[in-house]
């Protein structure tokens, strides 16, 4: 196949460059070029934000187009312009609207109700996130019903392992692997419901839907476990025997500890009760698609591998001095 990706030299889109070409697709990627290509992989420059940013591969057939733009306008550019009977998309879990009374805590599946799309070519700030990426899926779908094409449309949960710069996932066993006491502090919410899919694992069924066609929208993310199963294959990943503190979520808050990701954080948790199920997304469709998850444990292993070596700042969790403060705070408390 002649595989198209708009990106692939960053995370994701680069997983499934790789993936792509371990298969034997030849396999192209416009890109900035900010980072470098995988290797086995041809190369264009195109900035999509310019109006000619696709001029290097639009006048391409393609077998299959992936791409994971957040940008309205660079999407619809996209359709417009590129010619492939399937379109791969990777959207987002922040598509779906605010659960409605009395469903708080179910899992989101394809058919709920999604927030209003952005009309807007780009979108201003991060709260538009959401409603940006419906207007891309409607991009996607209605340019392939207009070409009697396909489209997958991949509503991703959090993705980790190797190559995660944000260090969502990444922070646990990072975490345990260098403690800065006795004990790693956590929330003290033990049945918190997490879940977050591996990137190569979703690079390979991305692959999988270009390869099938496969149409539709699908939800795709790991298996959901308790937080507390979560911070044991941390510890287990990271071969260490330091103990867990659980810390009431009020006294979080009270020390300036944020929920879910960035500074001063508490990773992979959410103290807000109407976002309980946020990351739990019903996967049925997707795994009956062909969607394969690894152990968790595997992928925190092989995140932790890449956190030894990362090159950045980690963007999410607890330097050590906020552990030991906080820790101190508790102590002086108690």
């Amino acid at each position: 196949m002649r595989i198209l990706l708009l990106g692939g030299t960053a995370f994701l889109s680069r997983a499934t460059a790789t993936e792509a070409v371990r298969r034997g697709h030849d396999v192209t990627c416009l890109a900035r070029g900010s980072a470098p290509a995988p290797g086995g992989v041809r190369f264009e420059r195109g900035d999509r934000d310019e109006a000619d940013g696709l001029a290097p591969v639009r006048d391409e057939r393609w077998d299959a187009v992936v791409d994971v733009s957040r940008q309205p306008g660079q999407v619809r550019r996209a359709v417009a312009e590129l010619d492939t009977p399937h379109w791969v998309f990777v959207s987002t879990a922040n598509v779906y609207a605010p659960p409605a009374e009395g469903t708080a805590g179910r899992a989101p599946t394809e058919t709920d109700p999604l927030l209003d799309p952005l009309e807007a070519d780009v979108m201003s700030t991060m709260e538009e996130y959401g409603p940006a990426k419906v207007a891309c899926e409607q991009a996607v779908t209605s340019g392939a019903r207009r070409h009697r094409g396909t489209a997958t449309l991949v509503r991703a949960g959090l993705i980790g392992g190797p190559g995660d710069t944000s260090g969502r996932v990444g922070y646990w066993p990072w975490r345990f692997a260098h403690p800065s006491g006795p004990d790693v502090l956590a929330p003290d919410d033990p049945d918190f419901p997490v879940a977050f899919v591996d990137v190569r694992d979703l690079a390979a069924w991305l692959v999988d839907a270009a390869e099938q066609r496969v149409d539709g929208a699908f939800n795709a993310t790991g298996p959901v476990a308790p937080l507390t199963d979560v911070l044991d294959a941390a510890r287990e990943a990271a071969g260490a025997q330091v103990g867990v503190r659980p810390v009431a979520p009020a006294r979080l808050a009270e020390l300036g500890v944020n929920p879910w990701m960035g500074p001063r954080s508490m990773p992979l948790w959410i103290d807000d009760p109407a976002l309980r199920s946020f990351a739990a997304l019903d996967t049925t469709r997707a795994r009956a698609a062909g969607l394969r998850t690894r152990p968790v444990v595997e992928t925190l292993r092989d995140t932790l591998a890449w956190e030894e070596t990362r090159q950045t700042p980690r963007a999410a969790g607890l330097t050590d001095d906020e552990e030991r403060e906080i820790r101190e705070v508790l102590d002086a408390r108690a």
